[in-house]
């Protein structure tokens, strides 16, 4: 994986401390339609990518294939504007709420949950 490049603006020190990181720096990020409730994707942030999402107002994720951050939207169009952000009671994942402009899912999908799997209970 690439180095990730250092924050120009840190995270708060009190969110940071509460961030529990995978081996790469990374936490699971759940986005969601802020009013359907709809879940849209899983995508990965660390610090910086975090901080942008909150302050910029778009999410932003670390890719980890391609070695770099990028902001869901500028290159589909299908942009994610941030309502909320809620950390999980363990720290490991985020919750971002949002208003989804397009597909979220690079295949076209509205979701990137489209698959049903069988379940025997």
């Amino acid at each position: 994986m690439a180095d990730m490049p250092e924050s120009t603006s840190p995270l708060p020190t009190e969110l940071a401390a509460g961030l529990k990181r995978d081996e790469h720096g990374l936490v699971a990020a759940v986005i969601q339609q802020h009013d359907t409730g709809e879940v849209l994707m899983l995508g990965w942030m660390d610090d910086e990518a975090l901080r942008r999402t909150l302050s910029e107002g778009c999410v932003t994720f670390w890719s980890r294939s391609r070695g770099e951050y990028w902001r869901k939207g500028d290159t589909s169009g299908h942009v994610q504007h941030v309502r909320s952000v809620s950390l999980d009671c363990d720290g490991d994942a985020v919750l971002v709420r949002v208003d989804q402009v397009g597909a979220a899912c690079h295949t076209g999908e509205r979701t990137c949950f489209f698959t049903p799997l069988d379940v025997t209970p």
